[in-house]
């Protein structure tokens, strides 16, 4: 009996251990998660961006990981939602958290490797295409320069966008 409860108790254990994966993937997947996660406000601080009242200074060495910086701006009752990135051939990139296409669905993208995924029909889209190819599910890109240190974006630019997100701030 000892040999045979040795051997289904590893099963036994290998099987709690997927139940606790599948629960915690399931959690995740429902938002439930999401309070251990920042928010923009609070990613924006922490990576150390400077508003002035005209333009939004991102430091490069923020970007550096390539990993995509997502923010937002609160302006005439929208909220505008937008990345940074430094894409796989250097450059670095800035785009509306929302596509050319499925806007209207609110869901803008997440970051996969050196893709940014369209969250409401899953395209995938190579970083080094940010603000060289328009249209479609494409993330809408907005005009930025390197400064010094920082990634500089006008303001402007990003307000430019309004019709990509219909509603209020909040």
């Amino acid at each position: 009996m000892v040999a045979t409860s040795r051997r289904y108790g590893g099963w036994a254990a290998i099987g709690v251990c997927a139940v606790l994966m599948i629960g915690v993937a399931s959690a995740g997947r429902a938002g439930v998660l999401d309070v251990f996660k920042k928010n923009a406000a609070d990613r924006a601080k922490a990576a150390g961006v400077v508003e002035t009242a005209d333009e939004v200074r991102i430091p490069l060495a923020s970007l550096d990981s390539g990993k995509a910086l997502f923010l937002s701006l609160a302006h005439e009752g929208t909220e505008f939602r937008y990345f940074a990135l430094k894409s796989a051939d250097g450059r670095y990139r800035a785009a509306l958290d929302a596509c050319d296409a499925c806007y209207r669905s609110g869901k803008g993208y997440r970051q996969e490797d050196d893709k940014m995924v369209c969250n409401n029909c899953d395209m995938k889209f190579a970083g080094i295409q940010i603000g060289e190819k328009k249209g479609g599910c494409n993330p809408h890109g907005i005009p930025s320069s390197a400064a010094g240190k920082s990634l500089v974006i006008k303001k402007a630019d990003i307000f430019a966008g309004k019709r990509y997100f219909p509603g209020k701030a909040s």
